[in-house]
């Protein structure tokens, strides 16, 4: 059996400090929103985050960890759609496939690091609400709010995601 390095014990021990989100919900009361209206009815909202959200957002990206010893580590991201009459919900997850050793408090899926909620206001109009764990996250939370607003359907680069 090997021993971890220091650096993939730091990050375990980290994770296992962290109150962890286990749901969505738990999510959004732990993190601050962001809402703005937007001049496209839900129905379409809903349709650009089902076909953007799976194709720009399913990524495993590659990092390298800064310390006193070389680390790479090994991070997929999985989004999750969910659209009823009255929104539509995206979730970004993530966790760890290689390079750390141990995580502690892990929700089914991974970590919650991004939540958007679309509402609709009337038959043309929608108010979109995200939710994000910080601002590594920045590109996604652009390309988001391009998919929203119909203005920029480009996917963000994973790999700036921090």
């Amino acid at each position: 059996m090997s021993v971890p390095n220091r650096s993939t014990l730091l990050a375990a021990l980290l994770l296992a400090g962290c109150a962890n989100p286990q749901s969505a919900d738990e999510f959004r009361q732990t993190t601050k929103a962001d809402t703005r209206e937007v001049n496209r009815p839900l129905r379409e909202v809903a349709a650009t985050l089902r076909s953007r959200a799976p194709e720009c957002l399913s990524a495993t990206v590659r990092r390298s960890v800064p310390g006193p010893s070389y680390q790479v580590v090994d991070v997929a991201y999985k989004p999750t759609i969910v659209v009823t009459d009255r929104r539509a919900e995206l979730h970004l997850q993530m966790r760890y496939v290689r390079g750390v050793a141990t995580t502690v408090g892990e929700p089914e899926g991974g970590y919650y690091v991004l939540v958007a909620d679309v509402y609709a206001v009337d038959s043309r109009h929608s108010r979109a609400e995200m939710f994000a764990s910080g601002a590594g996250y920045d590109p996604v939370i652009r390309a988001i709010n391009g998919w929203v607003t119909g203005k920029d359907l480009g996917c963000p680069d994973m790999s700036k995601v921090r």
